[in-house]
């Protein structure tokens, strides 16, 4: 199973446009308090096997996951999709913001 990815710039480009996708950050509490996302879901990615029904309202809608430079962030991606989400990866993550 391939990984989608997004670019930070096309991220901004669809945000700029009107379109606010779901943003889910999965980076660690301290992380997640120091810079983030507007806007964003925040389940760190130890606890995404758990909390994985919070996000079932946003099943039919693309969720863009993110971390801090993209490595955990395609874990959940990978999760997210054999769970029947629509996911994509944001590359660079936070790091690229």
């Amino acid at each position: 199973m391939s990984i989608p990815t997004i670019t930070t710039t096309e991220l901004k480009e669809r945000i700029a446009s009107g379109v606010t996708p779901i943003l889910l950050d999965v980076r660690q509490p301290e992380e997640h308090a120091e810079r983030n996302i507007e806007g964003n879901i925040f389940i760190p990615l130890g606890e995404l096997r758990t909390r994985v029904d919070e996000l079932t309202p946003y099943k039919d809608q693309e969720i863009i996951v993110y971390c801090r430079s993209g490595g955990r962030s395609a874990t959940a991606v990978q999760f997210l999709q054999e769970q029947g989400y629509t996911a994509t990866n944001l590359t660079g993550g936070i790091t690229q913001w």
